[in-house]
């Protein structure tokens, strides 16, 4: 058993320092990266289309996309005219920073100014990994029940942004959004909660606005003095 647990702790760390050499490289070219998480059927690609739409006219965007099997959603990405790149991980439930590392030197993907990653749908294992992001942002959407949050506290937590999707089919659904939203600050009160319909285009505006300012601020950041 201890030569299992040694094993794994050698293997986070060495993504954990993969991870932080993209994380240097990123901030060399000045590329925001955002690191999605949420359950399967949240809506993270159906977002990201939304998103795209709307940032592309003034950005360079490129998506990572991690799935067990197909390329559907990369497709769905490139049909925007987007560069994407799919990760099938054949079973594991979360990407990992060599993935990402070894996707970045095979795919024409950067320079970008912003590196979307939409990770496996799972809200347990991906929390874990370190991917050289920027922030993670979590994503519930409002069919999932409204204690999400309280049943897996370390996503809700650990990321910066809180996305909640699908705000438009509240009407026809017995979702608590204030005892949500509560529970969200409860767990990590710094955090910033969006509530968006890709359908409507609730709340797109915002979520955008929130992304290039992240962008403006990093590229402040990293600009030579």
């Amino acid at each position: 058993m201890t030569q299992v647990v040694t094993v794994r702790r050698r293997a986070l760390e060495a993504s954990e320092e993969r991870a932080q050499a993209l994380r240097r490289s990123f901030a060399d070219s000045g590329t925001l990266v955002v690191n999605i998480i949420s359950s399967p059927g949240s809506g993270k690609t159906t977002l990201l289309e939304a998103t795209l739409r709307r940032l592309t006219a003034g950005h360079r965007c490129a998506v990572i996309e991690g799935d067990v099997a197909t390329e559907r959603d990369a497709d769905r990405i490139r049909a925007l005219g987007v560069p994407a790149h799919q990760i099938l991980t054949g079973g594991a439930c979360h990407l990992d920073a060599r993935q990402i590392e070894a996707a970045l030197g095979t795919a024409r993907l950067l320079p970008a100014d912003i590196l979307f990653i939409e990770n496996v749908g799972n809200l347990i294992c991906p929390t874990t990994y370190d991917l050289g992001e920027d922030f993670k942002v979590a994503l519930l959407s409002v069919t999932e029940g409204d204690d999400k949050p309280f049943k897996y506290p370390a996503i809700f937590a650990r990321a910066e942004v809180t996305v909640i999707s699908k705000i438009d089919l509240l009407p026809h659904l017995p979702f608590d959004l204030a005892a949500v939203e509560e529970q969200l600050c409860s767990l990590n009160p710094h955090a910033t909660v969006l509530r968006t319909s890709a359908t409507t285009g609730a709340g797109i505006d915002a979520w955008c606005e929130l992304l290039t300012e992240r962008l403006g601020k990093k590229r402040l950041a990293s600009a030579p003095v």
